[in-house]
């Protein structure tokens, strides 16, 4: 697979991460590495966040969108 955001910059890079949220395949150039924090609880509350968290691979799209909210 290749890295679809070297493609659009004309680029031919090996993919070595799929972005979590859309599928697309990334290089180690474009790929964003973020920790999500993991909660635990059922309803009703309240929730118990873990210690440890879970890492997320994302491209900047989706992580832009991803921290916007």
């Amino acid at each position: 697979m290749k890295c679809y955001m070297c493609a659009l910059e004309g680029k031919d890079s090996e993919a070595v991460s799929i972005c979590i949220a859309c599928g697309m395949g990334l290089c180690m150039d474009h790929v964003i590495r973020d920790e999500v924090e993991i909660w635990e609880g059922g309803y009703p509350l309240p929730s118990k966040k873990h210690e440890k968290t879970l890492p997320k691979m994302l491209c900047k799209w989706c992580y832009d969108a991803y921290r916007s909210g």
